[in-house]
């Protein structure tokens, strides 16, 4: 979660919206504040409008039934198909919410609920990710918006188990959330809480290495050379940079590795009113986009672009209008990206939008900023710049993430997108939640 600004446009340069708001609350909760005298959340409907190379247009609205709904109307054939496949995602669900989501499975706190276990689908759900939905669904412009969930965490839905259905179902039955101001305004929020409870932040303090004698941590050697002696450690990074984090050896699999992006940070002088907050133009083939960003480790020649237009006046100059722009990349370090790269990604995004009949929005874009998988990987210490850690491609890296705890090294513990349950604001929270009741259980309450 970031953000960056120029000229009066302000941008959220991390993730751009918010879903499972009740999570986020719980953690204002614990801290004896209510969400709602701290962040204005507001509800988006649509979700999403989808553009198609052939001009076609598909909002997606908030509402799990108003989008059965404008299933019935796209394609009548398929509404009983979606039906099954938010029936699918549900019972996922489910079975999540009294396992997965309350600690990782080599990490056991007992046993699960067993109420939690009657929804455990024993058929769908373990498949392929895209056979699964073309199995319930025939319209291809159905099928479009059903395979993009998967890239919420950095994956092909042409790789991944069927079970990451449950993201389509939490963000229909739990909504997607705008915050005035941006999503650093949670930063900033929590920032505030965290000083008037006493608690030093050091920013801008690179850690250089964590610290540990025999089987257990020590502490922390900064940048700059000062040392911070404390008995438990979290770590919050990429999982493929702890090692280096701890033996200065840099050590991952390419294959490994889920997207990353190039992000486009632009402003238009004029607001775009009629515009979703969240717009995507898709590639005219998708299923060999993702061939080159898995199996070749290229930039697409044809990217689909994701457009996100906040409606909020405190994010730009009167009358004008932020945008971020962005499409998948590589995140495997294979390709080479500098500066001449940034540029030929960006021309390729632009051309999709003229192609898609956007070309005015195309040619009046004032473009302030690019970031590439070199910046990430340097501003973020990880590896391909892989914005998600590791993929989900098969259950063993979807289910299997790493864990909260680390074996072999007494203190140490791990939180973060990279980390057990994943990626997404509502799980990162869920992941620090999972790490903090490790914590109280193994210090007795006395980390």
């Amino acid at each position: 979660m970031n953000r960056w600004s120029t000229r009066g446009y302000v941008f959220d340069t991390g993730p751009t919206l918010l879903t499972m708001p009740h999570v986020l609350s719980r953690l204002f909760v614990a801290l004896g504040e209510r969400i709602e005298d701290h962040l204005q959340l507001e509800p988006l409907d649509p979700h999403a409008e989808y553009i198609y190379p052939d001009g076609c247009r598909i909002r997606v609205p908030a509402r799990s039934e108003d989008w059965l709904a404008a299933v019935r109307e796209i394609a009548p054939a398929d509404a009983g198909g979606a039906r099954r496949l938010h029936e699918l995602g549900e019972r996922i669900y489910r079975l999540s919410e009294g396992t997965f989501f309350l600690n990782h499975p080599l990490l056991p706190f007992g046993l699960p609920a067993a109420g939690s276990l009657r929804h455990f689908p024993l058929r769908h759900a373990w498949g392929n990710y895209a056979q699964t939905v073309a199995r319930f669904v025939k319209d291809p412009r159905l099928r479009r918006i059903y395979n993009r969930y998967p890239t919420y965490v950095g994956s092909s839905p042409y790789r991944c188990p069927a079970t990451l259905l449950v993201i389509p179902y939490i963000e229909h039955t739990f909504g997607a959330w705008r915050v005035k101001g941006g999503m650093y305004r949670i930063v900033e929020a929590l920032l505030r809480l965290a000083k008037e409870r006493g608690v030093e932040v050091m920013a801008g303090a690179a850690v250089a290495e964590i610290e540990g004698g025999g089987e257990r941590v020590t502490g922390v050697r900064l940048d700059d050379g000062r040392r911070l002696a404390c008995p438990v450690v979290v770590f919050n990074g990429d999982s493929a940079s702890l090692e280096q984090m701890l033996d200065g050896k840099r050590r991952f699999k390419p294959e490994s590795r889920s997207l990353s992006g190039v992000i486009l940070l632009a402003g238009l002088r004029t607001a775009l009113t009629d515009w979703s907050a969240h717009t995507v133009v898709f590639s005219a083939d998708y299923e060999r986009e993702f061939a080159d960003l898995f199996d070749r480790s290229m930039l697409p020649e044809d990217p689909t672009v994701y457009v996100y237009a906040p409606r909020d006046e405190t994010m730009a100059p009167p009358g004008g209008q932020s945008l971020f722009l962005m499409a998948n990349a590589p995140g495997d370090g294979l390709l080479a990206w500098n500066e001449a790269a940034a540029r030929v990604a960006s021309q390729r995004m632009l051309e999709r939008l003229r192609r898609s009949g956007l070309a005015v929005l195309a040619d009046s874009l004032e473009i302030f900023d690019v970031w590439h998988p070199g910046r990430f990987e340097k501003r973020f210490l990880a590896p391909g710049g892989a914005i998600y850690g590791e993929n989900s491609h098969g259950w063993r890296r979807a289910f299997l993430r790493p864990p909260n705890r680390v074996r072999g090294m007494r203190g140490l513990y791990c939180t973060g997108g990279s980390y057990h349950p994943g990626g997404g604001v509502p799980m990162v929270l869920i992941s620090a939640e999972i790490t903090v009741r490790l914590i109280l259980r193994d210090w007795g309450g006395r980390a």
